[in-house]
């Protein structure tokens, strides 16, 4: 029991927040795809895992992408913005992700 309750604490945290732009929004019409910033030390099954259990969904694939962070110039000096991993989730056909309805 133990087990299986530190890996439902891990799912809950695997998703950070939906992203929602032009390019996630196209993705979402033309592709059956929904996109997700997840942790930097998540794996594609861990992402599958966690949204099938929170959205009751059908996950088909799941696609990885690290993106670095910019370096900006600041009046202190150089700064950097936080690295980003983003997980872009094909979901099976007749499903879907809404989350203006979802309240997430």
């Amino acid at each position: 029991m133990n087990q299986q309750q530190t890996r439902e604490e891990r799912l809950m945290q695997v998703l950070l927040a939906p992203i929602i732009s032009e390019k996630a929004t196209m993705l979402a019409e033309k592709r059956n795809q929904v996109a997700f910033r997840v942790r930097q030390d998540a794996s594609k099954e861990e992402i599958k895992a966690a949204v099938e259990a929170f959205f009751k969904v059908q996950v088909t694939c799941v696609q990885v992408l690290n993106q670095k962070g910019k370096v900006k110039r600041t009046a202190r000096g150089v700064g950097h913005r936080n690295n980003v991993r983003k997980a872009y989730v094909s979901l099976a056909a007749g499903q879907e992700l809404n989350f203006a309805q979802e309240g997430v």
